[in-house]
């Protein structure tokens, strides 16, 4: 961040930080100026949308046209160019996905459209701009001095097709197109001016030509649109069918089959809507702009006839709405996947918790009569060990006789077995202590 020395009559010079991008946005509002056109006038309008490799290649190709002409070219940086080659003027601007060329050529003879601004660039140079055409349109602009054209002029200028006609600026101008492409691949607009002056008029026609730049590019995401449109209600039908399936479906094997296809599912909404999510955007975009220029053509109503807010309501409206439709449909499918699968997921979660508490209660059962059966074979253990032990008396006792001994072998016997039961007994609980002792990981601790 620099800094900015501004001097001021009452304090001097400040010494002041400045922001990177002052400058920038200082030059925002006066990026795009609308044109000083003086009519009669011919202008040709090129839109082409580029990819990043050709958004080089199209500034390149713009810097080779102004060394044809001799003339300064833009900085790499720049958004906007416009000059002076010869007898024409281009305007040069770079949008986001696209790049538009406005050629302006003073004057006009002959009849409309028979010797057009395009005509007067190198031909090699035009078939070379990178990237693809999108718009393509030849507007001629009479003067008010100029004489009406009559309906058999019109006819011929636009080849017999049908045409839209509005007066614009309050009256002030009438336009004429048919809003189609011509025998040349372009369209064609026809003005007259009645009472603009060259800024009024510039900012007529710089207009008219967004207009129709912004018409074609919302009409993008018309087509991917229809063409998805069948897809989505397809799979609307493909969800309904497993929702109505899984209502009647009581395996676990049968519930995780249906959520591998609420996932397969939901990976193709995810693709779908990564394809058309920014052509769709861009085509809401670009349908706002289009309904705020034909605000700001100041249109005014000529009897029964057909205006063109009113035609482009008709036509660009429904497409910019399948669009919107498309995208919500695509944007709900996903929602009501994502609840299905919570759902189906809750249900094999239960089931499985299900299984889980009948296996643990069927542990639980047998560690029970495992505890039986070992206190059992415990109460055995103790049995057999003390009737060896007292058998050993037994003996022992027997053979303390001999040797002279007055004991009663029977009567000592008899006295031995409580002893030698409740020794058994002691020392089994000894070892069983010592041995679950050992096992209790928290008695370790």
């Amino acid at each position: 961040m620099s800094e900015l020395k501004i001097t001021s009559q009452n304090s001097g010079a400040l010494s002041l930080r400045m922001h990177p991008l002052r400058n920038s946005l200082y030059q925002e509002l006066h990026a795009r100026p609308f044109p000083v056109i003086a009519t009669p006038v011919r202008v040709s309008h090129l839109a082409l949308l580029l990819d990043e490799n050709d958004k080089e290649k199209d500034f390149q190709h713009l810097v080779d046209l102004c060394d044809r002409y001799g003339v300064n070219p833009p900085a790499l940086k720049d958004n906007s160019f416009y000059q002076r080659l010869g007898d024409l003027e281009v305007r040069w601007e770079r949008h986001l996905e696209f790049v538009t060329y406005t050629f302006i050529r003073p004057g006009r003879q002959g009849q409309p459209f028979s010797q057009t601004a395009l005509s007067l660039l190198p031909r090699d140079w035009l078939e070379q701009i990178p990237g693809e055409l999108v718009v393509g349109v030849h507007l001629e602009a009479a003067s008010s001095d100029e004489a009406a054209f009559d309906r058999e002029l019109l006819a011929d200028c636009f080849e017999g097709q049908r045409l839209v006609s509005g007066r614009l600026m309050e009256g002030a101008a009438t336009l004429w197109s048919a809003f189609r492409m011509h025998g040349d691949s372009f369209g064609r607009i026809l003005m007259h001016n009645h009472a603009l002056n060259d800024n009024q008029s510039g900012r007529l026609i710089l207009r008219v030509l967004e207009l129709e730049t912004y018409r074609l590019m919302a009409l993008l995401g018309a087509q991917p649109a229809r063409e998805l449109a069948p897809v989505v209600r397809g799979l609307d039908m493909q969800l309904a069918a497993i929702i109505t399936e899984l209502s009647d479906t009581e395996g676990l094997d049968e519930e995780r089959a249906l959520l591998r296809q609420l996932t397969a599912m939901a990976a193709q909404i995810e693709r779908h809507r990564a394809d058309t999510l920014s052509r769709f955007s861009a085509t809401k975009a670009y349908y706002q702009l289009v309904m705020k220029r034909l605000e700001e053509l100041k249109e005014i109503q000529r009897g029964p006839n057909f205006t063109l807010a009113a035609f482009f309501g008709r036509r660009l409206t429904p497409a910019a709405n399948t669009c919107d439709s498309v995208s919500l449909r695509l944007d709900d499918l996903a929602r009501r996947i994502e609840r299905a699968g919570d759902l189906i997921r809750t249900r094999v979660d239960l089931k499985l918790e299900e299984q889980n508490r009948r296996l643990l209660a069927s542990m639980n059962r047998r560690s029970r009569l495992q505890l039986r059966m070992q206190e059992t074979v415990e109460g055995l253990s103790i049995a057999a060990i003390s009737y060896y032990g007292i058998s050993l008396l037994r003996y022992l006792f027997g053979a303390l006789e001999p040797l002279g001994v007055p004991l009663n072998k029977d009567l000592a016997t008899a006295i031995a077995v409580p002893l030698v039961v409740g020794s058994v007994w002691w020392v089994t609980r000894r070892i069983k202590k010592f041995i679950v002792e050992a096992s209790d990981p928290e008695r370790e601790h």
